[in-house]
Parts: structure tokens; C-alpha cells; sequence
């Protein structure tokens, strides 16, 4: 077999089994091998950013990675901002880039570049591929870096004749090694922090905010009064009714301080201190209180689940008994759309085991606080800041979770960046809901302006925070591209929407002005 069907079967062989691509010229024997390897199911995007941040949905809801097929230097180019929200998020993808043959890089021709380098701040593991007979043992090594706890993107670089040449077999893959528990040391000063008596939080990230994890984190704070946290940019928490409750770290620096100030110790587990996102002049950067003592149970990329296993059992907490979230929803709003109104919609509306993608900015605040009574489901947000991920991220959680209902909530400025992804939704079927709220508005970056003490903006500022001249129709552009849109102009038909595009199959677009 020529070295584009050994990569292909060796990534089959590794367990994956979904490819989000943008493929060119230089990919074609890799485009070849897919269509002859019929377990891996391929997903095309009309922009690398799409690719790239579908890969990072499918790896957070199926717990393993995709990969990307990307063309070149430009095309990795074009994905790198969903890149970077991937390894914020410590979530497993191979990337698969092409390369000219290597014979052929000495013409420099227009779209040579360096690969490498532009691969290099976001790839944890990357290599060029040198041979046929090399490129299984290549992609093992690319699957076993991207599964390295705790989950991290590998790029693996392939030139068109090691794809297209002969020699290709099919490399066995390593056992993955385990993450390493945290220290018998660091599991003892957490207990004693927990038995102090002092007011206490643990903030805790990956896989301790879903399944088990989220049970032993729920035991040890029902048994010691602890409050569980979840830093503002989270990858997946499961919340809703009858789970235990985890409170988001707020984003606007005032009410951050203010949720940390009650707090004497801050017990880590996975994640950072929590600081600002941004830097304001004569303000501090940092949340927690100089009193605070903060201690990490768990390193990222330490096996967090035993970490909150050892530290229960350190403090031999053996009860079942949970503090969890009542089942209770919000009457269903009516009247004029109001922020507070369409959250109580969705918190009204909501279906056991939604995964929700949450990307809603400025009008989306009220969210987390109507739906925490829903019935069970996942939520998923931004983890680097880079925005323009909510579309891709629900393709890749729909791909991932094809019997689950995926609603997906959008700013309209953010969504601008990859609206490519809805063609990608209808092509594939998808079944998910968006509701694009359209305040017309950069709304987050007209609130620093004026955070930042630099007055109101004038004219010339404000026109660079206005989504407006014209106004973008995203019903519209919905329809261009496949998906059935509505405009609703009232709470009630807002609420009349939402259920029949959750109740409904395939991809549906809501738009709701503001």
C-alpha cells in the first residue's frame, strides 16, 4: 500500500474514525485513501476554521480525537485560531497537513512555506513525515501525543510523494500510559486545607466536571461545605438537575473578586489561579483575596479523577449523600424579547441530555443561572478567548453524539467568523439548533472601551464596535447555505421556535434581534 492508505489505516487502527478536512492538491492520495478506508467518516468544511474547530467539539464530547486534514501552510494558517481554542481546552486532534513533495520545495513555489514553524506554538508534538515506510509509525506516535493526558494537538506533516509512494504497512499502537496520580504529599495538604474549617473552594477542570468526577467532587463538597468551581473558560461540564452544582467563574473582573473575596483557601485541581482575561489600568489582575492560600491537588495532565478519589478517601468520606440541583424550570416567558426572557425560555425549554454550545456573549449572561434546574446536559464554551467557535464546536459535538439534540448559541459578531459551518451542518444532517442573537453589536468591546477610563467612544471608535450598514440578515444567509432560518420578533414566538427546532431533525437557525 502506497503511504497516504498506510496513514489512513493506522489512524483507523488508533480508534479514529472521524476526519473534519479542507483538503488540496497536495492531500489528493490522502483524499484517495479515505475514500478506500470506509471507517473513517469524512466531514468537509468550507474553511480550515470550521475544520479545526469541529475536530476540538468531537474531541471534547467523544473523549478521543479526531483528526484535521489541512492544505498546506496557508490552509493550517487559516485554522489557527480554532487551534488555539483547542489547546486551551486540552483536547486530543491529529493534524494532517500536506506538503509539497519534498523534490518539488526547492522551486519555491507560490503556496511553499514553513510548515513547521506556523504548526509549531500550538502543536505539542509535530513531525514531517520523511518516508513511506515511515508514516505509520509516525501517525501511532501522532495519536499517542494527542491522547497524552491531559488531551493536546499533534501535527503530523506529509509530503505528496511519501503519500503517493508504496511501502506503506500498518503500526501497531503503543498502550497509552496512564496519567500519574498527584503526590501522597499534595492529596494530605489538600485534606488538611478541607478539615481547617476555613471557607474553601476547588476549582476543578476536564474530566473531574463530568461522570465520575463530578460525583466524587459532589461527595467531597456535600461532606466539607467546600463550593466547586469551574474557570470561566470551561471545556464540558455536565450540570442541570440532580447533579451537583458548580458554579462558573465570572468573566467581568468586579463581580470575580467579589465571588472569590468570601474564600481563605483555593484548592486546584487541573486548573490556573483564576485572573483577568485582560489587564486594566490601576486594577489587579488576580481574584482571590492576598489572605487566600491556594494549593494544587492536581497538575494539569495528572489523572484529576484519582486525585479527587485519594483526597476522599484521605478525609474518609464514604457517604453517598449529595447536595444536588433541584429540578425546577422557569415559567415560560411571553411579551417583548428581553435578555432575561430569552434565557428563561431556553432554561424553560431545554431537553434532557442537550449538549449546549455557548458562545452568546453580552446577551447570554442570564443563561447558566435559568438552566441550572434543566434536566441533565452538557455544557460547552470558548476556552481561549479566540472567538468564532461556536458553530464549528457544535458540528464537531453533533458528528461525535449523533443521537443527541445540540443547541448552539451565538453571537452574531462572533458567528461571522465561521458561518461556513452551517453548510456544513446540512450537509451532514446534523441535528442541531442555532440561536443567533443579533444585538448588531461588538457589545463586549464597547463595555472595555469604557472600562478601560478612555471616555465614551466617538464616532469613528463606536463605528468599529457596530455590526451595522447594513445589518447582516442571518436568515438569509442560512438559507444560502442550507439551513431552514426564522426571524422571531417576540418571546412568544421565539419560545414556539426553539421547540420545534428541538424537537425537529436536522439543522435549524433562529434569529433574534435585539
Amino acid at each position: 500500500m502506497n503511504g497516504a492508505e498506510s496513514l489512513v489505516r493506522t489512524l483507523v487502527a488508533g480508534g479514529i474514525q472521524a476526519c473534519f478536512a479542507n483538503p488540496g492538491t497536495s492531500e489528493i492520495h490522502i483524499v484517495a485513501a479515505l475514500d478506500q478506508v470506509t471507517e473513517m467518516r469524512c466531514v468537509l468544511g468550507l474553511f480550515e476554521g470550521v475544520v479545526t474547530g469541529a475536530a476540538d467539539g468531537y474531541a471534547r464530547m467523544a473523549e478521543k480525537p479526531a483528526c484535521t486534514l489541512l492544505h498546506l501552510g496557508p490552509g493550517l494558517g487559516n485554522g489557527l485560531a480554532n487551534l488555539h481554542n483547542a489547546s486551551r481546552a486540552q483536547v486530543p486532534i491529529v493534524n494532517l497537513v500536506g506538503q509539497h513533495a519534498t523534490y518539488h520545495l526547492r522551486y519555491d513555489t507560490p503556496l511553499t512555506s514553513d510548515i513547521e514553524a506556523i504548526a509549531r506554538p500550538y502543536s505539542k508534538w509535530l513531525r514531517t513525515s520523511r518516508a513511506s515506510s515511515e508514516i505509520d509509525r509516525d501517525a501511532a506516535d501522532a495519536i499517542v501525543a494527542a491522547r497524552t493526558a491531559p488531551g493536546q494537538i499533534a501535527t503530523l506533516i506529509v509530503p505528496a510523494d511519501v503519500a503517493w509512494s508504496e511501502g506503506g504497512s500498518i503500526a501497531p499502537i503503543p498502550a497509552l500510559s496512564q496519567p500519574p496520580l498527584p503526590t501522597a504529599e499534595a492529596v494530605e495538604r489538600a485534606a488538611a486545607m478541607l478539615r481547617s474549617g476555613l471557607r474553601t473552594a476547588i476549582l476543578i477542570t476536564g474530566n473531574a466536571l463530568y461522570g465520575k468526577g463530578l460525583v466524587t467532587a459532589g461527595r467531597i463538597a456535600a461532606a466539607t461545605g467546600a463550593k466547586l468551581l469551574t474557570p470561566y473558560p470551561l471545556t464540558r461540564l455536565q450540570r442541570g438537575a440532580g447533579l451537583p452544582r458548580v458554579d462558573r467563574v465570572q468573566y467581568v473582573l468586579e463581580p470575580a473578586i467579589d465571588q472569590f473575596k468570601e474564600f481563605r483557601q483555593l484548592i486546584l485541581v487541573g486548573a490556573q489561579a483564576p485572573v483577568a482575561y485582560f489587564a486594566y489600568p490601576g486594577k489587579s489582575s488576580v481574584f482571590t483575596s492576598p489572605e487566600c492560600a491556594i494549593h494544587t491537588l492536581a497538575n494539569p495532565g495528572e489523572d484529576y479523577i484519582g486525585a479527587l478519589d485519594g483526597l476522599a478517601a484521605a478525609m474518609s468520606i464514604r457517604s453517598e449523600e449529595l447536595t444536588l440541583e433541584k429540578a425546577e424550570r422557569p415559567p415560560m416567558p411571553t411579551g417583548e424579547i428581553s435578555l432575561p426572557g430569552l434565557a428563561a425560555a431556553v432554561g424553560t425549554l431545554l431537553p434532557e441530555n442537550t449538549i449546549v454550545v455557548d458562545e452568546s456573549m453580552t446577551s447570554g449572561r442570564g443563561l447558566m443561572a435559568t438552566t441550572k434546574g434543566a434536566p441533565p446536559h452538557d455544557w460547552l464554551t470558548n476556552t481561549g478567548g479566540s472567538i468564532g467557535i461556536a458553530l464549528p464546536l457544535a458540528v464537531g459535538a453533533a458528528v461525535a453524539c449523533p443521537d443527541r439534540r445540540v443547541l448552539c448559541l451565538s453571537a452574531d459578531g462572533s458567528g461571522m467568523y465561521t458561518p461556513q459551518a452551517l453548510w456544513t451542518m446540512a450537509r451532514e444532517g446534523l441535528n442541531v439548533t442555532i440561536v443567533v442573537f443579533a444585538n448588531h453589536d461588538y457589545a463586549v468591546l464597547k463595555r472595555e472601551f469604557s472600562y478601560l477610563g478612555v471616555g465614551s467612544p466617538g464616532a469613528r471608535a463606536a463605528a468599529m464596535f457596530e455590526i451595522g450598514r447594513p445589518d447582516l440578515d442571518w436568515t438569509l444567509l442560512a438559507k444560502g447555505m442550507g439551513v431552514p432560518g426564522i426571524r422571531v420578533n417576540s418571546l412568544d414566538a421565539f419560545g414556539k421556535a426553539l421547540q420545534a427546532g428541538l424537537e425537529g431533525e436536522g439543522p435549524t437557525l433562529i434569529e433574534v434581534p435585539l
